[in-house]
């Protein structure tokens, strides 16, 4: 096996939680919407979402709308709204962190403008990624093979010298397709097990 030279990290459940169960309680609190439906109804969209073509106001209306109201909130209770689910995994920066001068370091994310502008400063360490590729920029999302060929592109590297980690097994399987050397990510101390199997071992 070629050595590693690239982790690449999901963001979702990854490097923050996102309790999307809470988000849907929340939203339907204020539209009055059943939260299964909500979920049903957010389902439909997400793509969209990720991928940026569903956006800004049109996002607002569009997710108001699956809350069940016709009249959208308003853009700064919203994105309070929008983003009250997240939440740091501390216990995981120390350990990317000590990746930091050993591997390149890259973000691959399926992400919304808005999410991504209420979690990129409660991470200061993204200041020091190598790259930060988001799907709501690019847009196209995971599991395209082609968002997994922009990471390699954009970072100068082979698939085999690639290792990326998801919480979600079918965009592992993607990033397998296309030959990275990619695991599904539960736990820090997994993350740490997964990284010591590839040939990436870290003191802490």
């Amino acid at each position: 096996m070629n050595r590693i030279q690239a982790v690449v990290l999901d963001l979702g459940n990854v490097l923050v939680f996102h309790d999307d169960l809470a988000l849907f309680r929340r939203m339907s609190a204020w539209g009055g919407a059943d939260p299964e439906d909500i979920r049903k109804g957010m389902l439909a969209i997400w793509d969209s979402i990720n991928r940026g073509d569903l956006a800004g106001d049109e996002l607002r209306r569009a997710v108001c709308q699956v809350a069940g109201s016709k009249v959208p909130m308003e853009p700064k209770p919203f994105f309070a709204l929008w983003n009250c689910h997240f939440r740091l995994h501390r216990e995981l920066l120390p350990v990317v962190e000590s990746l930091l001068g050993r591997v390149k370091l890259v973000l691959l994310s399926n992400v919304n403008e808005m999410h991504w502008r209420f979690v990129r400063p409660l991470i200061p360490l993204f200041d020091r990624f190598d790259d930060l590729v988001l799907s709501y920029e690019l847009r196209m999302a995971k599991p395209d093979p082609e968002i997994f060929q922009a990471v390699l592109t954009r970072s100068g590297l082979r698939a085999e010298e690639t290792a990326y980690f998801d919480d979600v097994s079918r965009f592992v399987e993607a990033a397998q397709a296309v030959g990275i050397h990619a695991r599904v990510f539960t736990d820090a101390p997994t993350f740490r097990m997964q990284l010591a199997e590839l040939g990436v071992g870290i003191e802490i």
